[in-house]
């Protein structure tokens, strides 16, 4: 009365299996791979930080340019240039007091 039991295919088990497991590579290769989201955001944060460096840098550049102008021989800043002998050479003027 009951005919023959069917079983699954074998070849349809095992393109089931390669399916899954090829499945299961490529997705933990968008995530963890070397061009994975997990990289992405890495990247990202590197490139946030480097342009931080380099508007710091920049502001540097820009103050040592002011700083150089105002010493140079076409343009001298008076302030400038009694400060930096004062740090530099530890001058002082007859008239001052020194408070350590």
């Amino acid at each position: 009365m009951s005919g023959p039991r069917k079983r699954p295919a074998l070849g349809a088990l095992i393109f089931l299996g390669i399916g899954c497991s090829l499945a299961m590579y490529f997705t933990f290769a968008a995530v963890q791979g070397d061009f994975g989201l997990f990289r992405r955001i890495q990247i990202e944060a590197d490139a946030t930080r480097l342009r931080l460096e380099k508007a710091t840098l920049e502001n540097e550049l820009a103050d040592f340019e002011n700083r150089t102008k105002r010493l140079s021989d076409g343009y001298l800043d008076l302030d400038l240039l009694d400060e930096r002998a004062r740090t530099v050479l530890g001058l002082i003027r007859a008239d001052e007091i020194v408070i350590r």
